[in-house]
């Protein structure tokens, strides 16, 4: 295989204040990057964007290094190996790694896992079997510690993470299983294709209201991806220990006036625990996760979309619509 001598990567040229916009990005040409002992040259072929990366646009300490200025951007990628200097990998194989929002990107062995492009298609590597996929397992059933007959309450639940965690619910006996979505599509996508019991556009009303309707037994498990007013509604709809997963809180992530919680009292009565989690923490899981939801979406049981934006160049773009909530299911972009 001839490689070309340069390519191109997205860069993030000044740090958002609010929600980003076209030119906080910049795209630019590089050499190819040439690769030493131990590395892969990989050419990516779908990449991620993820609402995580919003808080890595901002300087200041968190749990993972913020992106410089100036410098490429980073995240989940699906590629083909066309240079290898690292036993075990060979050209032709196909690797999840995390040097998205460039064509090509040289890659530590050590960082790239191999996967069969036979036994799904790529971007599920990226989605429901991967990272989001496995925050959904790992959030509502180690961090929530789900139960069988429990009522289940997701934020966000049309996203990469929400579309799957309240499915798990489902497949796992929960009572009833509530969704909250942006839009009457989204809401239409959980009730006609996922199988929720109930769901909500939280646009409609106050979000507490609309829960309270659509829970009028009350809630024993949230899953948060959207925090603020929905976190309050959470709080106030909660049975007596009730369990929260605290995975996101998109509703703060480009505004410069943040939304808090008024009711964390309650949390005291009700004997509430509420629970932050990263999925990097718990990787003893990916196995079971693998096996249980891989299954699932191999019999169709689990079902889910995807949004796919066409052309590195569009990775901007396709970033910001996900955070206005322009993307039904995960977002991705091809390559």
């Amino acid at each position: 295989m001839t490689l070309p001598s340069t390519a191109r990567e997205i860069r993030l040229a000044s740090r958002p204040v609010g929600f980003p916009t076209p030119e906080d990005f910049a795209l630019a040409e590089v050499a190819v990057p040439a690769i030493g002992d131990g590395q892969l040259l990989v050419r990516n072929r779908v990449m991620s964007v993820d609402p995580y990366m919003r808080g890595r646009m901002n300087a200041g300490k968190s749990y993972v290094a913020p992106y410089e200025v100036g410098k490429a951007l980073e995240g989940g990628a699906v590629g083909e190996v066309v240079a290898s200097e690292a036993a075990g990998f060979e050209v032709g194989d196909t690797v999840l790694h995390g040097f998205g929002w460039r064509d090509y990107a040289a890659v530590d062995a050590a960082h790239a896992t191999k996967v069969d492009p036979e036994a799904a298609p790529l971007a599920a590597y990226l989605g429901v079997l991967g990272m989001p996929g496995m925050t959904a397992y790992v959030g509502l059933l180690e961090v929530a510690a789900f139960r069988e007959g429990d009522v289940v309450f997701v934020s966000g639940a049309a996203g990469a993470v929400g579309q799957v965690a309240g499915q798990i619910a489902r497949l796992r006996g929960a009572k009833r299983v509530i969704g909250s979505a942006g839009s009457d599509a989204k809401v239409a996508y959980l009730l006609d294709e996922l199988g929720f019991d109930a769901a909500f556009n939280y646009k409609d009303g106050p979000v507490g209201e609309l829960l309270a309707q659509a829970a009028p037994e009350g809630v024993d498990v949230y899953f948060d991806n959207v925090g603020g007013e929905h976190l309050e509604a959470a709080i106030d709809s909660f049975n007596d220990f009730g369990r929260a997963a605290l995975c996101g809180s998109i509703s703060n992530y480009n505004t410069t006036t943040p939304t808090g919680v008024r009711n964390l009292g309650l949390a005291v009565g009700k004997r509430l625990s509420l629970r932050g989690f990263l999925v990097l923490d718990h990787g003893d899981v990916r196995e079971a996760f693998l096996r249980e939801v891989g299954g699932w979406v191999a019999s169709g049981e689990l079902r889910y979309r995807e949004t796919v934006t066409d052309g590195l160049e569009r990775a901007p773009e396709a970033f910001i619509g996900m955070l206005r909530g322009e993307n039904l299911g995960k977002a991705l972009v091809t390559l």
